[in-house]
């Protein structure tokens, strides 16, 4: 078999096989294939797409380039929840204790934050003492035990899909939705995931700019998960604005924490309360959605899931006092307000740039070497729909330094202020199973 001929296959537009994708795989991890043959793929792929047969395979062909988490040592269905990614998005902190509490255990593998999205890793380490780094066995004890460990990814989970990406981002073929729904699948698989449930971002702050090419990757993704004996629901939500009023690691620790006692904010205990039912669903616990939902209803607003998350702390080393002493997680030197210079509906969040505000004061990476602060952040006063009026603050700024002129005006150039108030913003737009 030659790369060469197979990259004419694609380039005119055949299906290639699964002995074919999975020698492109293996021989590109192993250093055969040199990156401007892939490159060429890529392209050929980008321009003419891919079958669901052949994006299923390219997934299970990057899954099994690596190592394959295998959890058959806990008990109960294994279901992961994935987002792809937004501004304030702390979803997976809040349901993963709530779907712990109904007996389904949750043994994630995530990730850390690059650029304007944070990560859930990072908003972990804010915690004092807390630990990513388990033992395969020490992480198989603490989900059989608490029914809940989150750690970051092995080195060697999907290394294809890691060279490629880098490929990808090189070679303006990152938006390709086979080669985006193989990215975020193959990892799913090989993290152990037995059901998965995508929440697929779009608007301004995330990389889905519409409903449509949202539900295209949804069901692209869904299908992969039907496939390939994963059953996948995938979410669509609202990333228009940062979701709830907290961005930066320990700030969205304490807001996922308000959101357990059920106190935090309407619009993202919603998203989560429909993420936890899902996951629920699929954990075979209730069959039905409605069931679920009112079920995470009851933990969420009786803070039933609180005890779990002090166990789910202290069982990674970290400090569980923080859950009723918020104040022990770190906090900024100085809180600098943001005034609005105009009265009138905040009409549009630009969400990205109130990320890549929040990355300059040093929330979040512009290169994965960076260290990041753990207390800096902002806390958000005014979202899409509010009323302002002159010398209000839109926007609370926590930072470790007082010069924070540039940052003051990246966020009141991501905020529209309009004299007309704007509809509701919709927060779920489709379910696809």
């Amino acid at each position: 078999m030659r790369m060469v001929d197979l990259i004419h296959k694609k380039r005119v537009g055949e299906a290639l096989s699964e002995q074919e994708i999975t020698f492109i795989i293996n021989e590109y991890t192993t250093g055969s294939i040199p990156d401007y043959q892939m490159s060429a793929f890529l392209m050929a792929t980008f321009l003419n797409g891919m079958t669901d047969e052949e994006t299923s395979f390219l997934t299970l062909a990057m899954a099994g380039s690596g190592e394959m988490i295998d959890l058959s040592a806990i008990a109960g269905v294994k279901v992961d929840k994935h987002s792809t990614g937004g501004v304030g998005d702390k979803v997976s902190l809040i349901v993963g204790p709530v779907v712990a509490s109904l007996g389904i255990p949750v043994a994630k593998m995530s990730g850390r934050g690059l650029g304007h999205t944070g990560g859930t890793l990072d908003k972990l380490e804010s915690i004092p003492g807390f630990q990513i780094e388990l033992s395969k066995e020490a992480f198989i004890e603490a989900v059989n035990t608490n029914k809940i460990a989150i750690v970051g990814q092995s080195g060697n989970l999907a290394p294809a899909d890691k060279k490629i990406y880098a490929l990808r981002d090189v070679t303006a073929t990152v938006d390709s939705i086979p080669l985006i729904a193989s990215s975020i699948m193959s990892k799913k698989i090989a993290s152990g995931a037995e059901a998965i449930v995508l929440d697929v971002k779009i608007g301004s702050g995330a990389f889905m700019k519409t409903v449509e090419d949202a539900r295209v990757l949804a069901r692209t993704m869904v299908d992969i998960g039907t496939r390939l004996n994963r059953k996948t629901i995938a979410m669509i939500t609202d990333m228009d604005q940062p979701l709830g009023r907290e961005i930066g690691n320990a700030n969205e620790i304490r807001e996922s924490i308000e959101v357990l006692r059920g106190t935090g904010d309407k619009e993202l205990t919603e998203v989560a309360i429909s993420v936890a039912a899902y996951m629920a669903v699929l954990g075979k616990v209730f069959t039905s959605f409605e069931e679920a939902q009112e079920a995470v209803r009851d933990i969420i607003f009786k803070g039933k899931a609180l005890d779990t998350f002090k166990r789910f702390i202290a069982s990674q080393g970290g400090d569980s006092r923080v859950v009723d002493q918020p104040e022990l997680l770190p906090t900024a030197a100085y809180h600098i307000e943001v005034i609005a210079q105009q009265a009138g509906f905040i009409n549009e969040i630009q969400a990205e740039n109130i990320g890549i505000a929040a990355m300059v004061l040093g929330a979040g990476r512009a290169k994965k070497e960076d260290l990041i602060d753990y207390a800096v952040g902002l806390t958000l006063n005014k979202k899409i729909g509010d009323a302002i009026q002159i010398g209000e603050s839109i926007c609370t700024i926590h930072a470790n330094r007082l010069d924070v002129a540039e940052v003051e005006a990246m966020i009141l150039d991501a905020y529209k202020i309009t004299s007309t108030q704007p509809a509701p913003k919709q927060l779920i737009y489709d379910v696809i199973e």
